[in-house]
């Protein structure tokens, strides 16, 4: 009877193992393979030629702007506040540019730069205070930057950062109970164990032998 009641109860773990261990891989197939080609790119970045194609825009800010912005940057000056919603509704309505930033805004007495940093790219806008200029540019890298910034969460966002969090939980759970299944399974594969013990001794032999 114990014994009967162990195979049950082994019968009904791998049942949860393998039910466990598909859904996480179906939920993190498209992202395991996302990150592992990402992982190419990434370790032959220097190999792959990227050309940035830039987009330039120039302009003259409207007086009653101009006169507005040097206000609120006399009380900002070295500081760091959201650009007036007037200046974002001229960029938007007359330039056809959102910068999506309402608080990267830097104010002196002579200009307010914002610092545009982007995945696959990056863009920069300048409002001159003094000759009412306003300059604007976007470099864009192409989607192997833009790929690659998704794999080390650069300039992405909080929600693809949350994305990446959920994502690991689901690969931590598909390589744990794929380690409890090899476990059950060991017993009747004599393998199993040294072909793991080979994925574990092989990276750990290459840093210690060769990165430093």
């Amino acid at each position: 009877m114990l014994y009967l009641r162990c195979v049950l109860a082994k019968a009904a773990l791998l049942k949860q193992l393998y039910l466990w261990h598909w859904l996480s891989s179906a939920l993190c197939l498209v992202g395991m393979l996302l990150f592992s080609m990402t992982g190419i790119t990434l370790n032959h970045a220097q190999d792959i030629e990227a050309k940035p194609v830039v987009t330039q825009k120039m302009a003259i800010i409207p007086p009653v702007l101009q006169q507005q912005l040097q206000q609120i940057a006399a009380q900002y000056e070295g500081k760091t506040a959201p650009l007036p919603i007037t200046v974002e509704s001229w960029l938007i309505d007359r330039q056809g540019i959102d910068l999506h930033t309402p608080q990267s805004a830097e104010w002196s007495l002579d200009e307010v730069y914002i610092a545009l940093p982007r995945a696959g790219g990056d863009a920069w806008a300048r409002l001159g205070l003094q000759d009412a200029s306003f300059e604007y540019e976007l470099t864009e890298r192409g989607w192997v930057s833009l790929l690659n910034d998704l794999h080390k969460g650069r300039h992405t966002g909080a929600v693809w950062n949350v994305f990446i969090d959920v994502f690991s939980v689901g690969c931590l759970i598909f390589s744990l109970t794929g380690l409890w299944i090899l476990k059950l399974h060991a017993v009747n594969r004599p393998l199993v164990w040294p072909v793991v013990g080979l994925g574990v001794l092989v990276p750990l032999l290459l840093v210690i032998l060769w990165v430093h």
